[in-house]
């Protein structure tokens, strides 16, 4: 008598290593990895004036947040930022429109009327004719504009705040608690927004309007004033605001290396964007640089916290910064073989073009999305 066969097991085939693990609180991508990531994209972004590559950036950036965001509150801000990149353009067209263009156009769209100005209000107008290469002009700037915007609101929904705040130097923690707490509440107010607007809409009830705005605004800052009171009783009860004492030639040191560091810093970045000033722009910015990081060093002796399990920079944190990085380096350098492609002229009008090289450059920020941890379905 022979016994039915039960299921057949498939042997597991062992994975290659290829894939990215799923994050947890030992392997999670360092917050500053991000904002690197994102200010390499942004200065990207402010090098050229393509709208084609100002367009595969925000492809890009939206790509990496689709398929590394996070259920958090703070990962719901990149549509909002999305939706001020718009209004930025809109709002940069409508300036062209009412005050003109300071590009010569010769193909006229229209004329509106124009308002006689006083002489003292030379070279100002408001309406009067406008032009094909000054609406183009000023959506390309726009375009730019609102990229940089997108790429902040990248950083901003992929890097916990509450982490980051925890990465700053200890001469930086007060500055960027304010920074982090107004980071944290944005999103959620645009979340009681939401979550307002759909029960309005469910009781059957109008959701625009000046009246439904003012309906909706007053449980939102009442909601917002509870969390900040919250928040200053947490504060308070975990010691924020109290220092240690420091010596004062460590604090006029400290004060000495801070600014003169920002100087040396300020000084090198226009040697560098000058003409004559390669020579000594590189080492002056160096020297800043290190100053700047020596007094913060020095200014963290006033700090009296500790700090509870630190991120730390792990190889995949390396490569997404490293993946920003390489997008604006690769960018500054196309400026160099590639400047007319880089920078889009409207007179004469001319369609804009995608160039090979920097468009390929461009894709190295894609690599966050391969191989940063993969987020858990709901947050923690």
């Amino acid at each position: 008598m022979t016994t039915p066969a039960g299921p057949r097991r498939v042997p597991k085939v062992p994975a290659l290593g290829l894939a990215p693990p799923s994050a947890s609180r030992s392997n999670a991508v360092h917050p500053g990895a991000w904002w690197l990531w994102a200010l390499g994209l942004a200065t990207a972004a402010s090098r050229t004036n393509n709208p084609l590559l100002l367009g595969l950036l925000v492809g890009v950036a939206g790509y990496v947040v689709a398929a590394r965001k996070t259920d958090a509150p703070w990962a719901r801000s990149y549509t909002a930022f999305l939706k001020i990149g718009l209004f930025v353009v809109g709002v940069r067209l409508a300036f062209n429109l009412v005050l003109g263009s300071p590009v010569p156009g010769s193909h006229t769209l229209f004329t509106l009327p124009e308002l006689p100005l006083p002489a003292w209000a030379k070279g100002i107008r408001v309406g009067g004719r406008v032009t094909a290469e000054g609406m183009l002009f000023a959506l390309y700037d726009g375009v730019r504009l609102a990229t940089l915007l997108i790429c902040v609101g990248a950083a901003n929904a992929l890097a916990n705040p509450a982490r980051l705040l925890k990465s700053l130097p200890g001469a930086l923690y007060e500055a960027g608690v304010a920074v982090v707490v107004a980071m944290t509440f944005a999103p959620n107010m645009v979340a009681d927004v939401v979550r307002l607007r759909t029960a309005r809409r469910l009781r059957g009830r109008p959701t625009g309007g000046i009246k439904a705005i003012a309906q909706i605004g007053l449980p939102v800052l009442e909601g917002a004033l509870e969390r900040s009171v919250a928040v200053a009783a947490s504060m308070d009860a975990r010691g924020y605001g109290r220092s240690a004492e420091v010596p004062v030639p460590v604090r006029h040191t400290t004060t000495a290396l801070t600014l003169g560091g920002l100087l040396g810093v300020c000084v090198g970045t226009y040697g560098l964007l000058g003409s004559q000033g390669a020579t000594y722009g590189v080492p002056v910015l160096v020297a800043g640089l290190l100053a700047c990081l020596a007094g913060l060093r020095l200014g963290g002796r006033r700090q009296i916290r500790t700090r509870y399990r630190p991120d730390r920079w792990g190889a995949r944190s390396l490569l997404v910064a490293g993946s920003g990085v390489a997008v604006a380096a690769l960018t500054l350098w196309a400026g160099t073989y590639a400047s007319e492609a880089l920078t889009v002229g409207v007179v004469p009008l001319t369609a804009p073009g995608l160039p090979l090289w920097p468009a390929l450059s461009l894709l190295a920020g894609l690599l966050p999305a391969f191989v940063a941890p993969v987020p858990p379905k709901e947050s923690t």
